[in-house]
């Protein structure tokens, strides 16, 4: 089979409108002929690309394949474009960071933000999913470094390297109209009040949990969320307390107009860079782990 990259290109628009009707507007021609390109495009292959799912185009797992060599195809071809454009020469080199969906992400921006302030010639790609997918990812050289919020599982067979970020204590939020009803003195108040928490893979939970039970707290678990933006999001609307990394404190009482009801450093939730290399001498990862570790130390 001979790849027809014109072909590839109508099925790259596709699969990132995610839509015929805008796909063929970026194209500049109708949704039939679109449509029928996908199709002789499938036919070339011999596989189907998208499923549809009410009004939507759904990529399948043969179209979610391509669409990760499209990307890079795509990319490297407006890179080309760029300098002969710019004449720039020098191709930008890719900086490759997993981060484990527990990490909040505003920590991970303060994280990562210094590699694109470090040089113009970096390029800053990353990926979000569990932590075991991105193991796998950097066992085979796609990632070149993964943030979590634990080790690398023992279960994994992996070789690759953890290497300490530092740690930050646990503060505790709810939103005003929550607040009202708490009666004592922080931890004690919060006692059989409601709380949200974080998913099951996140390592910080069960921490906080004991710690509560230990002191004989019982709040009640009213939501356990995967995502811990949206987390936030019902804690802002006084569903239940809610608990995150202090070193965010500030931000997450701005960002939600939640306010702080106490923090303790009993408990602390780590953070851990991990590489194929047992001595850092990625120049990127160096600026992350150094950066990382000043932050989490200023803000401890």
């Amino acid at each position: 089979m001979k790849l027809n990259y014109k072909h590839l290109n109508y099925f790259y628009v596709v699969a990132r409108e995610g839509s015929l009707q805008r796909a063929s507007n970026r194209l500049n021609l109708t949704p039939q002929t679109v449509s029928g390109q996908l199709k002789v495009f499938e036919e070339s292959i011999g596989e189907k690309v998208f499923r549809k799912s009410g009004r939507k185009l759904v990529l399948t797992d043969v179209g979610l394949k391509i669409l990760q060599y499209a990307e890079e195809i795509f990319s490297t071809g407006q890179q080309l474009e760029n300098v002969l454009h710019t004449g720039i020469s020098e191709k930008p080199s890719e900086f490759r960071v997993g981060v484990a969906d527990v990490v909040p992400k505003s920590i991970a921006f303060k994280f990562l933000l210094p590699t694109l302030n470090s040089s113009k010639s970096s390029k800053l790609i990353c990926h979000e999913f569990d932590l075991v997918k991105l193991m796998g990812e950097l066992a085979v050289h796609e990632l070149d470094m993964v943030i979590a919020d634990c080790p690398m599982p023992g279960n994994i067979n992996v070789q690759a390297f953890n290497h300490i970020l530092g740690s930050s204590n646990i503060e505790f939020f709810a939103a005003p109209k929550l607040i009202s009803k708490l009666k004592g003195s922080f931890p004690h108040s919060i006692h059989q009040q409601p709380i949200l928490v974080p998913g099951p893979t996140a390592a910080i939970k069960n921490h906080v949990m004991n710690w509560l039970e230990n002191k004989g707290i019982h709040p009640f678990i009213v939501g356990e969320f995967d995502d811990t933006a949206l987390l936030k999001a019902f804690g802002s609307e006084a569903t239940g307390i809610f608990f995150a990394p202090s070193v965010i404190g500030d931000e997450i009482c701005r960002q939600f107009k939640v306010q702080s009801i106490g923090i303790t450093s009993d408990v602390k939730q780590d953070f851990y860079a991990i590489s194929v290399e047992r001595k850092i001498s990625h120049p990127a990862v160096k600026i992350v782990t150094e950066n990382a570790r000043q932050l989490l130390i200023m803000k401890s």
